[in-house]
């Protein structure tokens, strides 16, 4: 009985000392397990280094097991825990057991009381997935609450649309409305380094590019200038990690998003991201606008779609050139792995399929097969 007691008097300073550990440092990146087989000297088992918390490897057979217990006899309604002490024992299990559904469930409900806010559940998650990177159920819970930042942006959106529609519309309503979306934009760059860490710690790590697809699909739907600049960054992590399939299947999903685009809406490249136009397009024959009218076989309208189209099969093609080159010189570079052969079949496969009968898409399927077979062939 004795034993039990002092069990738990520890066990209460070590979740007390961690809770004291992120007040102390709000900004710790990384956690980790200190191999210690047992307590060598009378102190804290936490150790907090610069931005990074330790917690000594002996004291986790007794913590572990007490939070575990102690959450779900509350979940039981058998034991009563204030939210303050459900925010530190949760926390402190997340970080331990990160797949641990009920203490998530846990969180949802803080959350949707207020007791918590998304940042601090955003950033609870971060941490544990710097020491187990592929853990589904925290990738879960983060789509869980990005889906309720989402939420709360459209809200406001609605209500804004609303109040101009009735002309009640003030400026701090728009002041708000910029405040969310710079927020937006702020978190789905978080999301992307989040995504990018934990596919570094975790080779082939299908958790992580799955949910970075799915923030893109969900915060940056559309978004041609997002995209691009996701398969520009893209280029050097694939150099890297030649063997990482699911860090491939992402690319082929980022350039499939900029064919559609470019295929459906073609306006899209001059209204997203003239900065793109001007850098990696190049640039259209000047005497096609002038003949065209001299001729007098188009009208004004139909001369400029005319010159968006041609603009936006240029682009394509470039994008395929530019990864069936980058496909050839990684072949060369690292021989035999079956990765790179299975991104440049999928491409071609893309490219070939995409568009349904386009004519300008079939120009682009002949280009584009040509193309490959004189690379192959070199």
């Amino acid at each position: 009985m004795a034993e039990s007691e002092e069990v738990d008097v520890l066990v209460q300073r070590v979740v007390k000392d961690i809770t004291n550990a992120f007040k102390r440092n709000p900004n710790i990146d990384e956690i980790g397990v200190i191999p210690c087989p047992e307590a060598r000297y009378n102190r804290s088992p936490i150790v907090l280094v610069e931005n990074k918390l330790g917690v000594e490897s002996w004291c986790v057979k007794f913590l572990l097991p007490y939070v575990h217990n102690k959450l779900l006899l509350y979940r039981q309604r058998k034991h009563w825990l204030d939210r303050e002490a459900l925010v530190d024992i949760t926390c402190t299990l997340l970080l331990l057991n990160p797949d641990f559904t009920t203490a998530w469930n846990v969180r949802k409900e803080l959350l949707q009381s207020g007791v918590l806010n998304p940042e601090k559940d955003l950033y609870l998650g971060k941490l544990a997935l710097t020491k187990f990177p592929k853990s589904p159920e925290t990738w879960i819970h983060r789509r869980w609450v990005l889906q309720q930042i989402l939420h709360q942006f459209s809200a406001v959106g609605r209500s804004r649309k609303q109040q101009q529609q009735q002309g009640e519309a003030e400026q701090a309503d728009g002041e708000r409305s910029q405040q969310l979306s710079d927020h937006l934009a702020r978190t789905l760059h978080q999301e992307m380094k989040v995504c990018s860490d934990a596919a570094c710690r975790y080779p082939s790590n299908y958790n992580a590019w799955s949910h970075r697809i799915w923030v893109l699909q969900h915060m940056a739907k559309g978004n041609f200038k997002v995209f691009h600049d996701e398969l520009s960054s893209m280029r050097l992590w694939v150099s890297m990690h030649v063997s990482d399939h699911s860090g491939f299947h992402y690319r082929q999903f980022l350039l499939k998003e900029l064919i559609t685009e470019l295929s459906q809406t073609p306006a899209s490249t001059t209204t997203c991201s003239p900065q793109h136009q001007s850098s990696t397009v190049p640039s259209i024959n000047p005497h096609h606008h002038s003949d065209t009218q001299a001729n007098g076989e188009l009208s004004g309208a139909e001369a400029a779609g005319e010159e968006e189209r041609q603009l936006s099969l240029t682009t394509v093609l470039r994008l395929f050139h530019q990864e069936m080159e980058l496909c050839s010189d990684l072949i060369q570079s690292f021989p035999g792995h079956e990765t790179l052969w299975s991104h440049r079949s999928g491409m071609s496969f893309t490219y070939g399929t995409s568009g349904g009968g386009n004519t300008s898409t079939a120009a682009v399927t002949m280009e584009a097969v040509s193309l490959s077979l004189n690379m192959t062939q070199a």
